[in-house]
């Protein structure tokens, strides 16, 4: 009888391993899915659609959404060539059970609409957020952003100071009088840009470069995920050369305020950061006059995916600090 429920049970482990190779191999599409999935599910975000219109064009985006519905509001905004799946991480770590998340694929991005006759400066990303905003039924509320999702934040509260109650900027672009990064040193010396990847040894470079700890990701998820980055390519690098060339810098523009934005602002940034001068944090810091920095020792270009216990941490005592 025991002899017959061994040879049961290596039966059942043989056909469990037939199966994940099948799908490793076959439908790596499928364990990505099921891997962000279980993402989503530990960090208590359910997947969600809205549409909005903006510049005179209707848009149908895809966002995440959790925490309890009676708790305050905190609007998450990816950087380039990036999607709403960077917050999972700090939502799983406590954000989410305090606060009502929402991470939102910006136009272009993600499982949004991504036209590629549109226009994506800072200012017209901007307008969209404020539909967004409006969707959502959020009239107050606490806003978040990484890299360029940083650099619209700051320029959402510019131009919406009685909405935003506070700002958390990790690593924000736009500040333009910082040193240069070795990433605009690559671009300077006419480099290709490594932000973005051609093909799946372009994307191993990109994880090196904008993180120093990268988190662990399971060869099948890894492989979906630079598909979509190759199939983005053109549009992340457009893109990126219109917000460069057309959107003015949030520094100059922080700068030019008759009254100093008052808005409460943490301000995180990796020292080991790559793409964006951690010198930009002092710059921001004297230009916000209520705003305070946090430099993370040996983090890179995201925070929030390289130490999200600590990005969390860090967040909380600051909204704990709050009046």
């Amino acid at each position: 009888m025991l002899l017959l429920i061994l040879k049961a049970v290596v039966a059942l482990l043989a056909l469990t391993v037939l199966v994940y190779a099948t799908l490793y191999f076959l439908a790596p599409a499928k364990i990505a899915d099921t891997a962000m999935s279980l993402e989503r599910m530990r960090a208590k975000l359910e997947r969600s659609e809205m549409d909005i219109t903006a510049d005179g064009r209707n848009w149908h985006l895809v966002y995440l959404e959790g925490g309890p519905a009676d708790a305050p509001p905190l609007l998450l905004l990816h950087g380039i060539g990036a999607d709403k799946d960077n917050w999972t991480k700090v939502a799983a770590s406590g954000l989410s059970q305090q606060y009502r998340v929402y991470a939102v694929d910006l136009p272009g991005f993600g499982e949004s609409d991504k036209p590629a006759d549109a226009r994506y400066r800072i200012s017209d990303q901007v307008a969209r957020v404020a539909e967004i905003a409006k969707e959502l039924g959020l009239s107050r509320f606490h806003l978040a952003g990484n890299s360029m999702g940083g650099w619209i934040s700051a320029a959402y509260a510019v131009g919406h100071p009685e909405q935003v109650l506070s700002l958390w900027l990790l690593n924000p672009a736009g500040v333009m009088s910082a040193e240069p990064s070795e990433m605009m040193k690559l671009i300077a010396a006419g480099m290709p840009l490594p932000l973005f990847a051609r093909s799946e040894q372009d994307f191993g470079r990109l994880l090196q470069f904008v993180m120093q700890k990268p988190p662990f990701i399971p060869a099948p998820v890894r492989a979906v995920l630079a598909r979509r980055q190759i199939a983005n390519f053109q549009l992340n690098e457009q893109i990126f050369e219109e917000i460069r060339e057309q959107s003015g810098a949030l520094d100059e523009t922080l700068a030019a305020l008759s009254t100093p934005l008052a808005t409460p602002t943490l301000i995180v940034w990796g020292d080991r950061d790559r793409v964006l001068h951690p010198s930009g944090a002092a710059i921001l810091n004297r230009l916000l006059p209520n705003s305070k920095v946090v430099m993370l020792t040996g983090i890179g270009h995201l925070p929030m995916l390289e130490a999200p216990g600590r990005a969390t941490a860090d967040y909380l005592a600051f909204r704990a600090a709050l009046p």
